[in-house]
This record gives structure tokens, sequence and C-alpha cells, in this order.
């Protein structure tokens, strides 16, 4: 029964756990199979054809080995280049991580001038921009491309000196705009790196990320297309990488306090999928 069948995640590595995680929260009932490109990770830096066509092999992969009945796309440079093209190709419901923390972002924030931080490929696209434009169109959005975030997550190097001195170099950017209260974590791996972002940029500044949002939507799909999942046994999650199998473990161990099972896939497995 497609009720029964798990949620798909994807992300280019392992920020997407972080939307993950919420929905676990949200929805304890609910199994998931997570699919992290660590191997190619960033991809924030590559062109969007290229983004496109690993998103793609990941979403093929997970089709072909588990038939999901939802896609999360927890990626933002992903969602920005080819969320609309999997969303049109796809019959079960595909859902980004955009438009969820846009929508976030304008419930909080009180000066309606709004912070975006994220990939060089998220942030060269506006979609953030555009999105934010769409559900409120005076809103000033002030963005900042942070490409040394996303490998100081994926090697595990959370809050080391290195890791504050390198964020606050960066976000001295962008944090002593008077008016900005509020800033969009537009990466799904800056979660991850929360403590630090909040300690640079202080209080004043109400921190966004899409996952709590996403989640939700997750949650109102589901429940009015009336595919939740039925089973009262324990879910039993799954993990896949296309990198580390040990790193992508000890962060979902320390992220989602899981002992996972986690699978390495191949480059030559995916591309053979196409």
């Amino acid at each position: 029964m497609i009720v029964n069948q798990p949620i798909g995640v994807i992300d280019s590595g392992v920020g997407g756990l972080t939307v993950a995680k919420e929905i676990m929260r949200q929805l304890p009932n609910e199994e998931i199979v997570y699919f992290g490109d660590n191997l190619r990770c960033p991809y924030g830096p590559r062109p969007f054809t290229e983004v496109q066509t690993y998103t793609w092999q990941m979403v093929r992969y997970l089709l072909r080995h588990h038939d999901i009945k939802m896609l999360v796309i927890a990626c933002n440079t992903a969602t920005a280049a080819v969320y609309e093209q999997i969303k049109e190709a796809l019959s079960i419901p595909v859902i980004g991580v955009i438009h969820p923390g846009a929508r976030s972002a304008l419930k909080e924030s009180h000066t309606r001038h709004i912070g975006v931080i994220g990939t060089v490929g998220t942030i060269n696209s506006k979609a953030y921009v555009h999105a934010l434009h769409d559900i409120y169109k005076n809103v000033v959005v002030t963005d900042l491309a942070c490409p040394e975030f996303v490998p100081l997550v994926e090697s595990g190097d959370l809050n080391s000196r290195h890791t504050r001195d390198v964020i606050r170099e960066r976000l001295n950017l962008i944090k002593h705009d008077p008016k900005m209260d509020t800033l969009i974590l537009g990466c799904t791996h800056y979660p991850l790196l929360r403590e630090v972002i909040k300690d640079v940029v202080g209080d004043k500044i109400q921190l966004i990320d899409s996952g709590e949002e996403t989640a939700r939507e997750v949650s109102t799909i589901l429940y009015h297309k009336n595919i939740k999942r039925k089973l009262e046994t324990k879910p039993h999650h799954i993990f896949y990488t296309t990198g580390s199998p040990s790193i992508m473990g000890m962060i979902v161990q320390n992220w989602l306090a899981l002992f996972p099972e986690v699978n390495t896939v191949s480059l030559e497995e995916i591309e053979m999928i196409g």
C-alpha cells in the first residue's frame, strides 16, 4: 500500500538531515529513506545542469529501490535548479525547501528586511528573493553566498576555533545592517552551524531554517492525500551516501540520536540509472 511506503529525502550531503530530523519529530510514525550525495558535495558551485543531473540520479535510485510515496528535496541548490522540473515529471508529491523557508521568515520578521545566506548557486539563482517577493512584494532582501560553510559541515567540523573564525569573517559582511531582523539559513547544512552563527549575528536577528515549515507541509499533504502511514510498527529509517558511511553514520548518530543503517552507493551505480 502506498500509505506505508517511505518518504524520500535527498540532499547534496548531510545538510538535509536537519529537514529529516524535523519530519521525524512531527511525524514519528513515518519512515524515511535518505540519500546524501556526499562524494559530489557541495552542489553550490556547480552549474545548474550538473545539479539537475545529480539530483535526478538520486530521485531515480529511490524510486527504483524504495518506491517512495513522497519526495522532499532537502537541498536549497537542488530546489532552485530542478524542483519545478521534478514536480512536473513525477506522479508523487514533491516538496522543496525554499518556499517553506520564505514563508517562515515573513511570519517572524517585523521590519520586513530579511537576510539570506546560502551557497553560490542558491544565491545567484535569486530563488529566495523571488519566493519572498511572491509572498510580500515590499520585502527588502539582503543575500550573501557563504561557500566555505558546507565543507565545514561535511567534514564534521561544527564548532572548532577555525569554524568560528570562518563564520565570523563571512557574516561580518551582512550582520551590521540595522534594519535586518531575520536571517534565513538558505542551505540545509547551515542549521548544523546554528550555534556559531547565532553567536556571531547576535540575539536581535532571528534565525530561520526551513526544516520545521517543510515538515508541516509534508504533514499537510500526507493528510489531504490520505497517505499517512497506517502501520503501528516502529519506522525503520534507511540512509544512503555516495561518500563515507562512517562520517554519515557519525553525523546521523549525533544529530538524530539514531544508530543508523548507512549504505554506500557508488557513482557508477546511480549513473547507470541515469
